[in-house]
């Protein structure tokens, strides 16, 4: 499923290219559908569940029938480690904090594979978007790094990572751009033999 139409990619890309006009700066923009596929964690809240069938027959003294109960436990796993694959409820399940852990991962990953690391003056920004996690995270190399503080990108980030949550992702993306843009003009702006070495295009993985 694609998250934004043909039109909104090409003024994503419009707006790097205008963005990068500006500056010799690279920005680079990444948008995932998941950073993980979460596969165990539909599994370990089946499971989880599936070993509480017990504990009515304990606590109220119950006849056990311990065949049947192992047979109500199968049922119960089968059925929520099928019920808890559907996406929206698995992301539900996934504690916040692995999401954060996936999604950073993925977008450092992003990060190398895209190239960012090697533009000529250590200029490469990426604008990573993972919409299951609803993340967003701004990661720059060293040569801005040695300019810009890294406390620079949380307004962007948390305008970002609202417009992601509100469904607004090509907004959030033109919005970041700009923003970004504008920054790395300051503190890089464009000059004579400047050369376009990253891609305009929103990369979708």
């Amino acid at each position: 499923m694609a998250f934004l139409t043909d039109t909104e990619k090409q003024r994503v890309a419009e707006a790097i290219k205008e963005a990068e006009s500006k500056t010799s700066g690279e920005i680079v923009t990444v948008i995932a559908h998941a950073s993980d596929g979460y596969a165990f964690i539909p599994l370990l809240w089946a499971a989880a569940l599936a070993l509480v069938v017990p504990l009515p027959f304990v606590v109220f003294d119950l006849p056990l029938v311990l065949i049947e109960i192992y047979t109500v436990q199968l049922a119960v796993f089968v059925v929520l480690g099928f019920l808890f694959r559907w996406t929206p409820l698995k992301m539900r399940l996934v504690p916040k904090a692995i999401k954060r852990l996936r999604a950073s991962r993925m977008a450092r990953q992003q990060f190398l594979e895209q190239g960012l690391h090697r533009t000529k003056d250590r200029t490469g920004v990426l604008l990573f978007v993972s919409v299951a996690e609803r993340y967003v995270e701004v990661l720059a190399d060293s040569g801005i790094n040695d300019r810009v503080e890294p406390g620079v990108w949380d307004g962007l980030v948390a305008a970002f990572v609202d417009n992601v949550k509100q469904g607004r992702i090509a907004e959030g993306f033109l919005e970041a751009v700009g923003t970004c843009g504008a920054l790395l003009a300051q503190h890089f702006p464009r000059t004579p033999g400047d050369k376009d070495e990253l891609p305009n295009h929103l990369i979708e993985i």
